[in-house]
């Protein structure tokens, strides 16, 4: 079983930057792909960013692309979702989630497709 675990939520203004982290337990973390996903009150949970377990593959949402931008240091175990210019309309609580695969070249943007998720935290932009 696979734990993650999100960190580096908060409440910025727009304009502001946060950097979020997704920490996983187990001992094949390259062996991941990772993707965050986001949903705000009212609103289905819309996908954000994914990367490869190898890191060399990324993909974005066209809402968050050149703002946002997502890595992973695999001696580490994490995923991170730096955000910058943050916009009132990116408030969600954002989680990542993790799927294994053996092709470690992949991307997954559909939720549906991972198997593993964190509980989530809070991104709130004002105004």
């Amino acid at each position: 079983q696979v734990q993650l675990v999100e960190s580096g939520g908060g409440l910025v203004q727009a304009g502001d930057s946060l950097r979020l982290s997704c920490a996983t337990s187990g001992r094949t973390f390259s062996s991941y792909a990772m993707g965050w996903f986001r949903q705000a009150p009212g609103k289905e949970r819309e996908f954000v960013a994914a990367i490869s377990g190898s890191g060399g593959s990324t993909y974005y949402s066209d809402s968050v692309k050149g703002r946002f931008t997502i890595s992973r240091d695999n001696a580490k175990n994490t995923v991170y979702l730096q955000m910058n210019s943050l916009k009132p309309e990116d408030t969600a609580v954002y989680s990542c989630a993790g799927r294994r695969t053996p092709y470690s070249s992949t991307v997954y943007s559909v939720a549906g497709v991972y198997d593993y998720w964190g509980q989530g935290t809070q991104v709130t932009v004002s105004s």
